[in-house]
């Protein structure tokens, strides 16, 4: 392993970086659902809605961690030495805790947990992703997202 990436390792892992806040309008909600054909009326029928015991329209649990990408876009950092592209590797241990109302504002805490040298050129980094919902004291989503870089 190189000393750039063994730096670049040190002053990564740990690290952890919060965005800023994003509104999650009505207006989302019924995109996504006519994106992904989920139209249950949770999501989509306030009249409905209202009658749950989330009294109101909520946002689908995908759509929530689809706002990862954005909401990590946001934060400013460093890329690996030598990077070439970096990939979605995928998720683990996904789980939607609480639920979105619509017209709330979210926002997300990324923590970097690991950054491994797979092989020579692929660095995986984990990260834990808290997704939370302004004024719940629960997260909305919590998360670790795989990233692959290409170097």
């Amino acid at each position: 392993m190189s000393s750039e990436i063994e730096a670049y390792i040190r002053a990564n892992e740990g690290v952890s970086q919060l965005s800023d806040w994003m509104l999650v309008d009505q207006d989302l909600i019924d995109r996504f659902a006519d994106t992904t054909r989920d139209w249950m009326f949770m999501h989509v029928d306030a009249e409905k809605a209202a009658q749950t015991e989330f009294g109101g329209t909520i946002a689908h649990g995908f759509l929530l961690l689809s706002l990862f990408a954005p909401l990590r876009g946001e934060i400013v950092r460093d890329s690996p030495p030598g990077m070439r592209t970096g990939l979605n590797y995928g998720l683990d241990r996904v789980r939607f805790v609480s639920p979105v109302r619509s017209g709330s504002r979210v926002r997300a805490r990324f923590t970097i947990s690991e950054l491994r040298l797979e092989e020579p050129g692929k660095l995986r980094e984990t990260m834990e992703v808290v997704l939370e919902a302004e004024g719940s004291e629960r997260p909305a989503v919590v998360a670790r997202w795989l990233t692959m870089y290409l170097l």
